[in-house]
C-alpha cells in the first residue's frame, strides 16, 4: 500500500497491483508502441528519403530537407518501372495458380486420404520449406542455363536442360517448388475437416474424386484456399534471391521489381532518393492486396489453428 508521501511510480505500481487491468493496458501500449515503431519507421523514413531533393541528401532528419514529389514521376522517366512491377505480378499469379492447382490435389490426398507413411511424407514435405534459397542456388543455375547434360547420342551428341535464363520458368519453377510445402499443409488442415458426407453426396450424383476436389472440397474451403493463395503471392511478389540471380536485370527479360529498385545505383552515384521512391510504389500492390484480402487472412489462419 503506497503511503502519502509515495512518488507517482509508486503510486501507480500500487494502483496497478489493485487494478490487473490498468497493468495489462500498459502493456498492451507499450507492446502496440514498440510494434508501431518497428514496423512503421522503415516506411517513413523512406518517405522522408524520396522526398528530400537528390542535392539536399546529406545529413537527413526526421523531416525531409526539402520537398521533391516528383520523385515519384521520374522513376517512371528513368527506368521502366512499371514494367518490373508487371513482371512481379504476373510471375505472381501463374506461381500462385500452380501452387493452388497442386497444393489442391496434394491437400486432398494428405486430408482425406489414408495411406502408409502418410505423416513422415508430409513432415518430410515441411522439412523442404525451411531449407535456404541459397543451398539450391546452384544446381538450378547449372540446370537454367543449359549446363546440365542428360545423356549422349550414338552421334556424339549431348542432350543438355533447356536454357530457361532470363524467362519466366527459371522463376516460377523454383518459386512453386519452395512455396508449395506451405500451401499444401494449410489445404491440408481445411479439406480434412469437410465432412465425408457431403463429398459422398456429391459422388453419388456421379462426379469424380478430382469433380468433388472443385465442386464441393474447395468452394467449402475457401478462407483456407484464399489465404494459401494471398501468401504466396506475397511472398513471390517480394522474393529477391531468384528474382536478382536468374535474370540479368533488364525488363524485358521478366525481370522482378527488385531489379527496378537496384538500377537506380549506379557505379558512382547512388539516387537513394528514387530508390526510396521506386521501394514505396512497388510496395503499393501488396498493401492494397493485403487491405482486400485481411479479413480472408485473418479467418484463414484462424480457422486452421483451431481445427486439426
Amino acid at each position: 500500500m503506497a503511503t502519502d508521501d509515495a512518488g507517482p511510480y509508486e503510486r501507480w505500481v500500487a494502483d496497478a497491483i489493485r487494478n490487473p487491468g490498468k497493468a495489462y493496458r500498459a502493456m498492451f501500449v507499450v507492446a502496440a508502441g514498440f510494434f508501431l515503431l518497428t514496423t512503421l519507421f522503415p516506411l517513413y523514413w523512406l518517405v522522408v528519403l524520396a522526398l528530400t531533393p537528390e542535392e539536399n541528401m546529406t545529413d537527413v532528419g526526421l523531416l525531409p530537407n526539402g520537398f521533391n514529389p516528383e520523385a515519384f514521376v521520374t522513376v517512371f522517366e528513368t527506368v521502366p518501372f512499371h514494367w518490373y512491377m508487371l513482371n512481379s505480378i504476373v510471375l505472381g499469379l501463374v506461381t500462385t495458380a500452380i501452387v493452388l492447382l497442386l497444393a489442391s490435389i496434394a491437400g486432398y490426398v494428405f486430408g482425406r486420404l489414408e495411406f502408409p507413411g502418410k505423416v513422415p511424407l508430409m513432415l518430410l514435405l515441411l522439412a523442404v520449406s525451411y531449407f535456404p534459397p541459397a543451398a539450391f542456388l546452384l544446381p538450378l543455375f547449372r540446370l537454367f542455363t543449359g549446363n546440365v547434360s542428360f545423356l549422349t547420342l550414338p552421334g556424339g551428341t549431348e542432350v543438355t536442360s533447356p536454357v530457361l535464363f532470363n524467362t519466366p520458368g527459371a522463376l516460377v519453377l523454383p518459386y512453386s517448388a519452395l512455396f508449395l510445402p506451405l500451401s499444401i499443409f494449410i489445404l491440408t488442415t481445411f479439406y480434412g475437416q469437410i465432412p465425408d458426407g457431403l463429398e459422398k453426396a456429391a459422388r453419388v450424383e456421379g462426379t469424380t474424386r478430382l469433380g468433388a476436389l472443385f465442386r464441393v472440397i474447395m468452394p467449402l474451403s475457401a478462407p483456407g484456399v484464399a489465404t494459401a493463395g494471398v501468401l504466396t503471392f506475397i511472398a513471390v511478389y517480394n522474393e529477391f534471391f531468384f528474382g536478382y540471380l536468374m535474370t540479368d536485370g533488364q525488363a524485358q527479360n521478366w525481370a522482378p521489381v527488385v531489379w527496378g529498385i537496384l538500377q537506380f545505383q549506379g557505379q558512382y552515384a547512388d539516387l537513394y532518393n528514387l530508390m526510396a521512391a521506386a521501394s514505396i510504389i512497388g510496395v503499393v500492390p501488396v498493401a492494397i492486396l493485403v487491405v482486400v484480402a485481411q479479413e480472408r487472412i485473418v479467418s484463414g489462419l484462424t480457422a486452421g489453428a483451431l481445427k486439426e
